[in-house]
């Protein structure tokens, strides 16, 4: 061996690792789709003061002292009145499953009260189960709101606090009245945890097949493509109940976290998404080459997952286009069944479009895998 270093074989070995990383297009594209994935959604997609928040409005006149509350409410730009309801039952409803983050109550009488000026009120329930998503919102409500029934009533000019006494703002932190964090962030984790474990795991699931060299003796039993996803899948549904079993438990006797909802309701809709997940996973397997791929894979689609899902930021912050992707994530509707059931008591009407979207979930990927199976292994 010639020990004098030489920029001729240096040269050499250059080029053949560009070569093999050129061959290896799914390294290359991490490479280069990872940075360019956290500039978009760090840069336009996260946003820790979300506005133009879901708001279902219960209103029982339409004087103009209540438009000029709709109206101001509206112009913070963090209200969107996209709901008008007939009743308070209507609207509960609504904030159960998820469609608002804000009800308006304005009483029949708040006309006349405000011309005698016998104490306006106002009632607004905000969905705290995601605190720092509705702590903007609320913040600006005192302020706005009787600034606009001053100007309703000709009064820009009067003082503070007389705009004060002319106004009450009743404001409800709906399921977390104190904002405590963890009621948002454990349910969470169950789902983020399930996520990270599954998922990589059976991405692993016939890769490590191939690389330790049993494909062929597994591809020459007599079974067919849909039993052998079964018979990789179905082990880690077991490895998931026992990670359900300690989180709960764990949410319960160290953080606190309350359980109003129906336990059986709960551990149905993790089933489903546990074997959505198992599903993704064994898909990812048959796309990989190898067990580095297949972990190149995985955090390729934990990273838009965790940020765009609702979990580490305001899931209603995120611009259009980002809450549009979100929805392909199975851990986007899981966040919200677990949070419904666990924090608001949802019953299964409430919580049924999550379910169905995770069961759409389980037959794409499971079809999917079958016919990744065959294309590439038969």
């Amino acid at each position: 061996m010639n020990g004098v270093f030489s920029f001729a074989r240096l040269g050499a070995l250059l080029i053949k690792e560009f070569i093999q990383m050129r061959r290896d297009r799914i390294t290359f594209a991490m490479m280069l789709g990872v940075p360019l994935l956290q500039l978009v959604l760090f840069g336009f997609a996260i946003n820790s003061d979300p506005k133009g928040l879901p708001t279902a409005l219960v209103a029982m006149s339409n004087d103009q002292y209540t438009r000029a509350m709709v109206s101001a409410l509206q112009v913070t730009g963090y209200y969107r009145f996209d709901h008008v309801t007939a009743s308070a039952e209507e609207a509960e409803f609504l904030m159960a499953r998820g469609d608002v983050s804000f009800v308006v109550t304005i009483p029949a009488d708040f006309g006349r009260r405000v011309e005698r000026g016998d104490n306006p009120q106002i009632l607004i329930e905000a969905d705290a189960t995601d605190p720092s998503a509705a702590s903007g919102a609320v913040s600006t409500l005192s302020t706005v709101a009787s600034q606009a029934l001053l100007r309703a009533q000709g009064m820009q000019a009067a003082a503070a606090e007389n705009a004060k006494e002319q106004l009450q703002v009743v404001v409800h932190r709906r399921y977390n009245p104190e904002g405590i964090s963890q009621y948002n962030i454990v349910p969470g984790l169950l789902g983020v945890i399930l996520q990270m474990t599954m998922v990589m795991m059976t991405a692993m699931a016939l890769t490590r097949e191939t690389e330790r060299g049993t494909m062929e003796n597994l591809l020459a039993m007599p079974s067919s493509p849909a039993e052998i996803m079964l018979g990789k899948v179905l082990p880690f549904l077991v490895v998931g109940a026992v990670q359900v079993a300690v989180v709960l438990v764990a949410a319960k006797l160290l953080f606190d976290i309350p359980f109003v909802g129906s336990l059986t309701l709960l551990l149905s809709s993790v089933l489903v998404f546990v074997l959505s997940l198992v599903l993704l996973g064994y898909t990812i397997s048959t796309m990989a080459r190898s067990q580095m791929q297949a972990m190149q894979l995985t955090f390729f689609f934990f990273l838009p997952s965790l940020l765009l899902s609702g979990f580490m930021f305001p899931y209603r912050g995120m611009p259009g286009w980002a809450q549009a992707l979100g929805e392909i994530f199975p851990l986007t509707h899981f966040l919200r069944i677990t949070r419904a059931v666990m924090l608001k008591g949802a019953d299964f009407h409430a919580i049924a479009a999550e379910i169905g979207w995770l069961v759409v979930f389980v037959l794409v990927f499971a079809g999917t895998a079958l016919l990744r199976f065959r294309r590439t292994l038969d």
